[in-house]
């Protein structure tokens, strides 16, 4: 590994040895993070630091299999921090070995700025609060200087203005006002922003527009069961909320399917190691399937890797609003705890996450991430219309389900990792929360940019998009990237090779080189992306064993090029980016596509994908590559999405293809079978989901058994 600075030898006197994880991929334990604070607060001894990040540095891959496939010893066991030290211009991050309890590794890094914490938001509101520049404008705006204590802002990064560039750590307030606590702020935006430095803890500008508009006194748009009773209520049903709710339960009577062993799940073949730290959230890492006795790898590692929400009002400073919100805040440090509400519902396994506070003591968010199964409906299923369909088998399956939800300030973003039996991976994204809005007059034309979602409420157009990376893995450590178009054939009508004008076929073109894997969705083509081991054939079909992704979701990134939104994330251009791996990039891994800190980053310069792809050329076919790909939603607000959004859903699906001889769920136990030769001597196949057999299912409005195939 490369050494940024000397390595340091000091190791912390009577630090308390840390107890080994179970596994080299497991995060980082609350001990562990207290240990890491105490040696890096020992090396920057007399000097006042604040702690921004402590996560585990993850062990290179060669390590990694090294040790699980081959005997080898368990990797370094290193975590990876970043602090911000008073007065000082630059952020130092480094490395530290945990058991030999010593900085291996710092980096003083100058003109950058480190993701933004929970604790950095929940500030900036008592800042603004307190300023009195501010308190003059919300006077202007219309809030009384004695109500101040309704005024609340969203801390956004500032994205990058050339004004400061990245020399301070700001924010930027987006200004709302409550007419009481209860009330959602986001009824009544304010129409001036403070910028905020975080360091200084003061607001140091506020960008005030040419047109004023003064606060809306419209009676908020809430969802609180006071306001649902307010509106809807009446003297038959006086909360307002519907009758005919009734309730459904999951109930699993012999328990779940799954089994943990730390934080390495198995189920159904599959063998998983669920991660999770502060930037991506949840990481699913060495994914394998058993494939009646040979373990096949599938991939190394899967997570989202970045996000970018680009808004597209072109009236300053609005441009500003294009939060990447895993490279600046972390999907991680903004996860929810689940059991707060009813995220997930069945029979549960939860699991914590652990971050640094401020000071380096652990902070605990249990229930971070949920672990459950569903039922998945029909799994397969074949009836014979020579016996009026009595011959027949019905499958049902079951789905497996790791999910977290994580709030960016106004938004939820619910993400559910899906595994089902026939060896497919779904990822699920549900998309709800609260309208990042503006005030307007109610009169007022708010153009083509946005909608009035009520009155004196702009909602902005804006997109989400994701960058999901895939590290594949497909029977072993070289793989192949396609593109897979259906094509219908060159032959002419009439001609011998396509006679009657109805052949078609699947186009795969190989990428050779990074530039060539530079392609888009093409939905007239129904275009998928093929990773695939060109060296592992399957018997039957000839072809290799290959994961097709089908992502249909892939709106292409609607700023012009040059704009910030396209320089900040450049992995956006492109559905599909192909970069070749490596164990190392800089000392920290290649992993995020717009750079390791994100923050107030211009979008100059070579870092993160624009990096990785340099001038095109290198070699990505048959050799170790990792996939970042596109996809996400366009979202042009409308009245249904406010005063809260009911869930927008999209996704996208990995499938074995060639990868299996046979349907790999043949050997998962009918639900219902009975085969011709029992429908004619008259007897009884298997049955465990007809009316006589299920005990928890039963008919709605009569009393005619028969069997559950819906």
């Amino acid at each position: 590994m490369d050494r940024l600075k000397q390595i340091a030898k000091q190791t912390v006197a009577g630090s308390a040895p840390v107890s080994s994880p179970m596994h080299p991929l497991d995060p980082l334990s609350p001990q562990e993070i207290k240990a890491v604070a105490s040696i890096v607060k020992a090396k920057n001894k007399g000097k006042e630091i604040m702690f921004n990040t402590v996560t585990l540095k993850e062990p290179v891959k060669s390590a990694y299999y090294h040790w699980k496939e081959k005997g080898g010893p368990m990797p370094a066991r290193l975590a990876y921090y970043v602090v911000v030290e008073e007065g000082a211009t630059a952020v130092q991050e480094g490395l530290v070995d945990i058991p030999g309890q010593k900085v291996i590794d710092i980096r003083n890094t100058e003109g950058v700025q480190p993701i933004l914490t929970p604790a950095d938001l929940q500030a900036t509101e008592d800042i603004v609060r307190n300023d009195p520049t501010v308190i003059e404008q919300c006077v202007l705006s219309g809030v009384p200087k004695e109500d101040m204590k309704n005024v609340y802002c969203d801390a956004w990064t500032i994205g990058y203005d050339e004004r400061w560039g990245a020399s301070r750590r700001l924010q930027q307030a987006l200004m709302y006002w409550r007419s009481d606590e209860d009330d959602s702020h986001y009824s009544h935006p304010l129409d001036f922003c403070p910028i905020v430095d975080m360091n200084a803890k003061k607001v140091i500008y506020i960008d005030i527009p040419n047109r004023r508009r003064k606060v809306s006194k419209h009676k908020h748009a809430n969802f609180h069961p006071n306001s649902i009773k307010a509106k809807y209520g009446t003297k038959e049903n006086p909360s307002g909320y519907r009758q005919d709710d009734t309730p459904i339960n999951v109930t699993q009577p012999n328990g779940v399917s799954f089994k943990m062993a730390g934080n390495v799940i198995n189920w159904s073949n599959f063998s998983i190691h669920i991660g999770f730290n502060y930037r991506e959230g949840i990481v699913l890492s060495d994914i394998t399937y058993n494939d009646h006795g040979k373990v096949r790898p599938m991939f190394h590692r899967i997570s989202l890797s970045e996000m970018i929400v680009p808004y597209g009002s072109p009236d300053f400073p609005h441009q500003r609003k294009h939060a990447l919100d895993i490279g600046e805040y972390g999907a991680g440090n903004c996860t929810n705890p689940l059991s707060l509400g009813c995220d997930c519902k069945g029979v549960i396994h939860y699991m914590d996450a652990h971050f640094p506070g401020k000071t380096g003591e652990p902070v605990t968010v249990k229930n971070a991430v949920c672990i459950h199964e569903e039922d998945d409906g029909i799994l397969f299923k074949h009836s014979d219309f020579r016996d009026d369909f009595q011959t027949t088998i019905n499958t049902r399956g079951k789905k497996l389900i790791i999910s977290q939800v994580f709030t960016a300030a106004n938004y939820e973003y619910c993400l559910y990792w899906i595994f089902r039996q026939d060896g497919t991976i779904k990822l699920e994204i549900r998309l709800t929360g609260i309208l990042n809005t503006y005030v307007c007059d109610v009169d007022e034309d708010v153009g083509p940019w946005g909608t009035q979602v009520y009155p004196g409420v702009n909602a902005h157009n804006h997109q989400h998009l994701f960058s999901l990376r895939m590290h594949p893995r497909i029977d072993g450590d070289n793989n192949s990237a396609a593109t897979s178009d259906a094509k219908p054939s060159p032959a002419a009508f009439g001609s011998s090779a396509n006679m009657y004008g109805n052949a078609f076929y699947a186009e795969k073109k190989t990428f050779k080189t990074v530039a060539d894997s530079l392609t888009n969705y093409d939905s007239s083509t129904m275009r998928s992306w093929d990773m695939f081991n060109p060296k592992s054939i399957n018997p039957h079909s000839g072809k290799p064993a290959s994961y097709k992704l089908v992502s249909t979701f892939c709106p292409p990134v609607l700023a012009k090029e040059g704009s910030l939104v396209r320089k900040r994330a450049p992995w956006a251009e492109h559905s599909m980016n192909v970069v070749p791996y490596a164990d190392e990039d800089g000392g920290y891994g290649r992993l995020w596509p717009s750079g390791d800190h994100v923050a107030q980053w211009s979008g100059d310069g070579s870092r993160g994908m624009r990096k990785w792809v340099g001038d095109g050329q290198d070699s990505i076919e048959n050799t170790d590559i990792v996939l970042f790909h596109t996809f996400g939603i366009t979202h042009f607000p409308a009245p249904e999405d406010f005063p809260v959004m009911p869930t927008e859903i999209f996704e996208l699906m990995l499938r074995p293809r060639h990868f299996f001889t046979e349907n790999p769920c043949l050997d998962i136990k009918p639900s219902y079978i009975r085969t011709t030769s029992e429908v004619r001597k008259g007897t009884q196949g298997i049955d465990s989901c007809s009316l006589n057999v299920d005990t928890t299912s039963r008919l709605a409005f009569s009393n005619t058994s028969g069997c559950c195939n819906e």
